[in-house]
């Protein structure tokens, strides 16, 4: 249950809008400056995409420069690219963008290991109108270092001058190969399925998938139907809930369908599960086509009393997001460390009233807001070094990175067709504007607040959030505030469960055994007269 992309961490000092190369124009050469080439022998076209440099000292044959680059991480260099053919350098100079050092003259002289690397993007030519150039995901979850076709080079070992005006050359030769799809058991069974909702909005070809994992006696109970609960988190082939293990297994554990359902986007490994003007109508196509594809090839109950939702982290915003959008499809949603669920608590920054996301001014100083916390307080990282490595990694919220989803996701699409930035990714001022999209579409607490009347009705018993009290990204905050309006309704009374788990950080919930248990119970309380609420508890 912990955040996928948030070991990548972001960049040093950059212009909002990057440089695209344009090779052949005698610009003056400044030293020191790399060139990077990739040989037709590996892709015989040309590319439109992102090429990075990453150095590091250390290097074991293992974890290369690319893959030591985040936001505590080595430095990296990158550049826009269009239409470079094979052979054709590309210069990384003081026109490139870097992290954590913001050019490669302000590196110190000495001996490195050297990686070049090439991400791939590919055109959308979008049904909204608008052309954009993204990262199509392989079935990886949208991470470019591991990207299928993305291209690299072996690290070699360099001698560095900051001083010297010898370009240093590298050549990306290698191709990422493609995923290996793990094998089907007993238990444990996946599918994928094109999107014609998500095809025909990107025009481009978009996949959605679900990993199942069968309850003990599901074979030899060909009459039993079960309950399906729905587990939201980031992209994985992995089996759900760990597998079938022992306590899968167990005499006491409840007999569900438990499914993880993959989404990427051209943005992240997962989409948030929303309809959303800069991607496009996954909610409609989760809802309309991948579900539907679940609950016919696996035995369901298939009513709202007998489909559950979980998640954690990104999966905890989306399972309770999932149940207040669609009330009376699920039957109940158990959180765990959920992303912000109120923007005033947009981790450590409320979007509405603050004027900047990564300081706060007192007049003669100013105060870095953290970004990552230890659960003894100690501080992992600042606001403004994750947004900043993003934006090395990729301009246009393209970075695949956590604060890049939230604006593709929650914001609208700004003129040049990618998503509105919350905030400006080098300075850090709040665009209020925007976080009032925010605020109208997405903050859940405001959502569940201004629209109880309706809503309250049919999730008063519905909604149970966990969350530890140190949590990693003060996500504790923001539900606290969610709390604090639950607690405090009428006609009807909430009367699910927040908990909070001192000193735990992110991403702190119940084991899946007590969850099952907790959601075992409701279901008997809340199914219908005449529901089979006994044969799938053998």
């Amino acid at each position: 249950m912990t955040r996928y992309h948030r070991s990548l961490v972001l960049l040093g000092s950059a212009a909002l809008l990057l440089p695209t190369l344009v090779v052949g124009q005698g610009a003056a050469r400044s030293s020191p400056r790399f060139e990077v080439s990739f040989p037709a022998s590996v892709h015989d076209e040309p590319i439109t995409g992102r090429v990075y440099v990453a150095l590091s000292r250390d290097y074991d044959g293992q974890r290369t420069p690319i893959a030591q680059t985040g936001q505590n991480g080595v430095p990296v260099f990158a550049i826009n690219v269009s239409q470079i053919a094979p052979g054709q350098p590309v210069v990384i100079d003081e026109s490139a963008t870097g992290y954590p050092v913001r050019q490669p003259g302000d590196i110190p002289a000495g001996t490195y290991w050297a990686e070049p690397f090439v991400n791939i993007y590919t055109e959308f030519n979008r049904a909204d109108g608008h052309t954009v150039w993204m990262h199509m995901d392989q079935w990886e979850g949208q991470n470019w270092k591991r990207s299928p076709g993305n291209l690299h080079g072996t690290p070699v070992q360099i001698t560095f001058d900051p001083d010297s005006p010898t370009p240093i050359r590298l050549v990306a030769d290698q191709v990422i190969p493609p995923i290996e799809i793990p094998a089907d058991d007993e238990y444990v069974k996946r599918f994928r399925i094109q999107s014609a909702l998500l095809t025909k909005w990107w025009g481009h070809p978009i996949y959605l998938g679900a990993t199942v994992l069968l309850p003990r006696g599901y074979a030899e109970h060909p009459d039993v139907r079960y309950p399906v609960v729905y587990s939201h988190g980031h992209f994985s082939l992995r089996a759900p809930g760990g597998g079938a293990t022992a306590a899968w297994l167990g005499d006491s554990t409840p007999r569900v369908i438990l499914v993880t359902l993959q989404h990427p986007s051209p943005f992240y490994d997962d989409s948030y599960a929303v309809n959303s003007p800069n991607q496009g109508p996954y909610d409609d196509a989760i809802m309309q086509e991948l579900i539907p594809e679940v609950e016919r090839r696996f035995r369901v109950i298939g009513e709202p009393w007998a489909r559950l939702l979980t998640g954690g982290s990104t999966g905890g915003w989306i399972s309770l997001a999932q149940q207040i959008f669609h009330p009376e499809f699920y039957g109940g949603t158990w959180s765990l460390c959920p992303d912000a669920v109120d923007f005033r608590y947009h981790q450590i920054v409320n979007i509405y009233s603050d004027t900047n996301a990564y300081w706060i001014d007192h007049g003669w100083m100013k105060v870095d807001r953290p970004d990552v916390r230890r659960p003894d307080g100690n501080i992992a990282a600042m606001m403004k070094d994750e947004n900043w490595y993003e934006l090395t990694v990729g301009d246009r919220s393209r970075s695949g990175g956590q604060w890049d989803i939230w604006e593709a996701a929650y914001g609208p699409v700004g003129d040049d067709g990618y998503p509105r930035r919350i905030w400006d990714k080098e300075t850090g001022v709040i665009d209020h504007e925007t976080a009032q999209y925010w605020k109208e579409h997405f903050d859940l607490r405001e959502l569940l607040e201004r629209n109880w009347s309706t809503l309250g009705p049919r999730l008063y018993d519905k909604l149970n959030v966990y969350v530890g009290d140190a949590d990693s990204y003060y996500l504790n905050n923001a539900v606290h505030l969610l709390d604090d309006f639950l607690s405090r309704t009428t006609s009807p009374r909430w009367t699910g469960e927040i908990v909070y788990q001192p000193r735990a950080p992110h991403c702190w919930g119940p084991p899946l055994p007590e969850l099952l248990q907790k959601m075992a119970a409701h279901m008997e309380r809340s199914a219908p007269a005449g529901a089979d609420t006994k044969r799938w508890r053998y």
